[in-house]
């Protein structure tokens, strides 16, 4: 498995309890807040061509697409 995914499962599990379902949707959502955070970084970079309306609009698919808001 991913050493980021693992990050991810750690930060979204509640301390001193079993797996319960809110860490797995608290996993979902911090897996998409990254993704969403990688559109703004392409979009900080120098060297990209993705303009602010297209990684607003790349964002809220992702966003949309999982049914997650944060």
């Amino acid at each position: 498995m991913n050493e980021r995914i693992k990050e991810l499962i750690i930060k979204a599990m509640t301390p001193d309890k079993p797996y319960i379902e809110e860490d797995l949707e608290r996993f979902a959502k911090l897996v998409i807040a990254h993704a969403t955070e990688c559109v703004r970084q392409v979009l900080r970079d120098e060297d990209s061509h993705l303009t602010y309306p297209a990684a607003t609009q790349v964002q809220e698919r992702i966003k949309q697409y999982f049914g997650v808001e944060y």
